[in-house]
């Protein structure tokens, strides 16, 4: 949730000068690294709207407990306003609920209202039933209990006393009654269409719903119903006929749920089972029934009933038993795309040296919001810097984030700013300076702390010692634990605190302090923090915190899909006249933002940031097209704002328009850089957009596709060479603490442990249907269309003598490949190309000849510019390093114009 989402505030940008604070009183150590026990005196933690400090509202029983914020429940626990002390709206699916003195308001919209706007999508609560006990008028509902989907709200007024436990998926109401009878108030038009003493069965406003008591139900018209009984439940019902069956569960009460889930690195499966505990309050029956929702029951082999419910999610299948598991493949996660021949290396350091010689690296930053986004854009600029052997600004970039991280993991003696402070009340890690609610509201620290994490993955790939948990990797780790603790033994945050295991998503809102429930604004955001995870767990050899990372990535991916995006068509009302949400509320869905409608935000706002975690959206390339025609229609033409991100994301599926609706360059995101936008565009345009068929053996991989031929991508940080497996059949060679990729475009490196990078010229099963040829003589003519791969060439006939055809429109980047050119025992140390050109005056570029690699070794080169026309030929001769042997020989291009420079007929090799 952000109120705003501008570049830097003002305010920030105008000064760099320290808050006028005093220092944290105590320090606590991590490792190498520190937080503060207490935070800057003057800031402010949770605070209600009247800026008062609020704590959490639990009973005696919780009180100490670190507390599930950003929870669909967290208004229960966090009073946001001063006048509520009870509940907002709270949206469980199918069941909704609002607290209030009497008890427990229980609602199950069904028809969604589309504001006049048309922007927003809802399912408004509406209380159709009141669960309590006669006579009751709390002052206050205070939380006691919770487990990973579920909450125990309690009301007292002294007499009487209702608790009660609702939940995600659950169709019950549980509740105790103490102190009077046990009431069901009806609020709205009833029907009583079945009564059988014990159990009722109702229709309130439409819906129908049972009553289950272990005695017999008193009604007062069709007001209420009455039961001498110290528990008793509610439900929902699908339909009339389903009651038999809901009749049976009644008193197995709900008293735990879990989750858990295990990777396995084989096959690329992560695994995920959802639990609950039952207790039989009468009776012997145990068990209970469970509603999936679509991301569940659509990954899940596990039975379900023909029973469905309506949601803002879409169709919830009822399932009869206490656990079901689900099965998502891991398509795996890079630290950066591999470096494109296609890329202008010139270009790209000039780009980065922009970035290093600015006035400010930092554009201002000072908050954790801020600042994480200018950690993500210089560490992703180091990893470029390493594939073109930019060795020097690569080290200053890497500088500049090991060291702002070392200062914001550290809670120095004195300091008042760029450190983290640990408040005890609510169990949770706020950076200072705050932003966009981070300390008073609990906002967005998964989109926060994620940028740091991921920050500190590259600078673990270069510097595994600043990583460790001894020096700074305890820190990183506790900022993870702090937005998403995936450890139950650590007793400091609450499990999960931003993902809702259920849901399958996150929640930014620390207080969910809204009529529509909670909400969720980037989703893109939430992916980049499981990215992080997965990175710098593997980086630093924690399985935990990796696979918790591929966790929260594939479970989010198969919620994106669906409830952002609505891939199947299957979620959003017919009635609703937009393809993608901005955010995703509990109610439902808006397409808007929290700072501005311009529809460049409302669509990049879950694109950004692009990271070698972005491939994801890959598993709907159709709907990347869709987006980006429902963006420009929106905005009256293409987008005017965050182009670079735009067309980052529409290059998973449309590389070769991105990349040249990006020509020469767009200014930034202020997340993003040029470089690393130039980087990312080649690299999709040259190797392909994700193959989503294939997985490997390690989480740190990818499979790209052209034209059916595929690029295989695995980084390794390890301090061993390693093999890695894809599901196809495929290996790949994986240098110690390297990144290596092999395909069409050919083989190469990128080593993290900061060397050269380097290409390899192993012999490797190819992924070209076109088989290798018979020896070629390199000292005959080699006719240049005889290629047996290239890249962004064609082909015509030639006037020149001989005819055939010739090779043509060639521009920066394309390259020819020749196998199996022999040179024997002799000598190459000339080459010759016949070449026509009738390019426009001032373009020009290189004919280079190398081995291996169209990012290999230059052995030679010519330059050509116009020759009088594309069929005007000349035979043009270069020296090169002298060859022997037989080799793979590529005929690579370059330009610093995007133009074609080229025609090539033949080419041939001299002594």
């Amino acid at each position: 949730m952000r109120t705003l989402r501008l570049a830097v505030p003002a305010l920030l940008v105008a000064t760099l000068v320290p808050f006028a604070l005093s220092g944290p009183a105590d320090a606590v150590p991590v490792g190498a690294g520190s937080y503060a026990a207490s935070r800057p005196a003057g800031a402010q933690g949770p605070v209600d709207s009247s800026g008062q400090a609020v704590t959490p509202k639990v009973t005696a029983r919780m009180a100490g407990k670190p507390v599930p914020t950003n929870d669909w429940w967290s208004s229960l626990v966090f009073r946001r306003y001063p006048g509520n002390p009870y509940s907002e709206n709270m949206y469980a699916h199918p069941l909704t609920f609002h607290a209030a003195a009497q008890g427990l308001g229980v609602g199950y919209p069904t028809s969604p209202n589309i504001t006049p706007d048309g922007r927003f999508y809802e399912f408004m609560h509406r209380d159709d039933l009141f669960v309590g006990v006669a006579g009751l008028n709390a002052p206050r509902t205070q939380v006691d209990g919770w487990s990973d989907w579920t909450v125990s709200p309690l009301w007292t007024d002294g007499t009487r006393a209702l608790r009660t436990t609702i939940g995600h998926g659950s169709p019950y109401v549980y509740a105790e009654a103490t102190g009077g009878l046990a009431r069901v108030g009806f609020n709205g038009a009833t029907t009583v269409w079945s009564n059988t003493g014990t159990t009722l069965g109702v229709t309130v406003n439409g819906h129908d719903y049972a009553l289950f008591a272990p005695s017999a139900w008193t009604l007062t018209g069709t007001a209420e119903a009455t039961a001498s009984a110290a528990f008793f439940s509610v439900a929902v019902l699908p339909s009339r006929d389903a009651l038999p069956l809901f009749q049976r569960y009644a008193f197995s009460f709900v008293t735990d749920t879990k989750v858990s889930w295990t990777y396995d690195t084989a096959s690329a499966q992560l695994t995920a089972t959802y639990t609950a505990t039952t207790t039989a309050r009468q009776g012997t029956q145990t068990g209970t029934l469970q509603a999936l929702y679509r991301h569940q029951w659509l990954n899940s082999t596990d039975a379900v009933t023909p029973h469905r419910y309506t949601s803002p999610r879409g169709e919830m299948r009822l399932r009869e038993g206490a656990s079901f598991t689900t099965r998502t493949a891991f398509n795996g996660v890079l630290p950066a795309l591999p470096l494109s021949a296609q890329a202008d290396q010139n270009r790209l350091r000039a780009e980065i040296d922009q970035e290093l010689n600015a006035a400010d690296p930092w554009k201002g930053a000072v908050d954790t919001y801020w600042t994480g986004k200018a950690l993500w854009r210089l560490a992703a600029l180091a990893r470029v810097a390493n594939q073109i052997g930019y060795t020097t600004g690569r080290d200053r970039l890497l500088t500049l984030v090991r060291d702002r991280l070392t200062d914001w993991l550290t809670a120095g003696s004195g300091e008042t700013e760029r450190h983290f402070a640990y408040d005890a009340t609510w169990g949770t890690l706020i950076g200072y300076r705050a932003s966009y609610g981070s300390d008073q509201e609990l906002n967005d620290h998964h989109f926060h702390y994620g940028y740091y994490v991921l920050a500190a993955a590259v600078v673990a790939q270069h510097d595994p010692a600043w990583a460790s948990d001894s020096r700074y990797g305890g820190m990183v780790k506790l900022l993870v634990k702090d937005a998403n603790n995936y450890d139950r033994a650590e007793t400091r945050f609450p499990f999960l605190r931003h993902f809702d295991a259920y849901a399958g998503h996150g929640w930014a809102s620390g207080h969910a302090g809204f009529a529509h429930g909670n909400n969720e604004e980037s989703s893109s955001e939430a992916m980049m923090f499981a990215t992080a995870a997965v990175l710098f767990g593997q980086a630093t050899g924690d399985t935990a915190l990796r696979d918790a990372g591929i966790y929260l990535h594939t479970t989010q991916e198969a919620a994106i899909g669906q409830y952002w995006f609505d891939k199947d068509n299957a979620v959003f009302p017919a009635s609703y006249g937009h393809d993608t949400l901005g955010i995703v509320w509990g109610a439902g869905g808006t397409y808007g933002t929290w700072w501005t409608a311009n529809p460049e935000e409302i669509h990049g706002i879950n694109m950004l940031p692009i990271t070698g975690g972005s491939l994801y959206h890959a598993a709907w390339k159709a709907d990347i097209s869709q987006n980006i025609a429902e963006l420009r229609a929106n905005n009256g033409g293409p987008e005017v704002e965050w182009k670079d991100v735009i067309l980052q994301f529409w290059a998973l599926a449309e590389p070769a328009q991105a990349l040249s609706a990006y020509g020469s360059g767009l200014d930034p995101e202020p997340g993003d850089s040029r470089a690393h936008a130039h980087h990312w565009l080649t690299s999709l345009n040259t190797y392909g957009t994700p193959d989503t068929t294939v997985t490997a053996n390690t989480p740190t991989h990818a499979v790209l596709s052209k034209n059916g031929a595929r690029t295989y991508v695995a980084y390794n940080p390890t301090a061993s060479p390693v093999t890695v497996t894809f599901s196809d059949g495929q290996t790949l060679s994986v240098p110690a603490g390297a990144t290596a990729w092999r395909g069409p475009s050919g083989p190469g490196t990128d080593p993290g442990s900061g060397t050269t990078p380097t290409t390899t010229t192993t012999t490797t099963t190819t992924t070209t249907t076109t088989a290798p040829p018979a020896s070629r003589d390199a000292f005959s003519t080699i006719e240049a269309e005889s290629h047996d791969q290239h890249n962004g060439l064609a082909s015509e006939t030639t006037s020149d003598t001989g005819g055939g055809s010739n090779i043509s429109h060639i521009a920066n980047g394309d390259w020819a490949l020749y196998r199996g050119v022999d040179f024997g025992t002799r000598t190459a140390r000339q080459f010759s190309a016949r070449v026509a050109s009738g390019a426009a005056g001032g373009v020009s570029g290189l004919v280079e000849v190398r081995l291996g690699s169209p990012t290999g070794t230059v052995l030679g080169s010519f330059a050509i510019a116009n020759t009088g026309g594309w069929q005007s030929w000349r035979t043009v001769p270069a020296n090169i390093t002298g060859v022997t042997g037989r080799h793979d020989v590529y005929l690579t291009f370059t330009s610093g114009q995007p133009a074609d420079f080229v025609n090539v007929n033949w080419l041939v090799f001299g002594q």
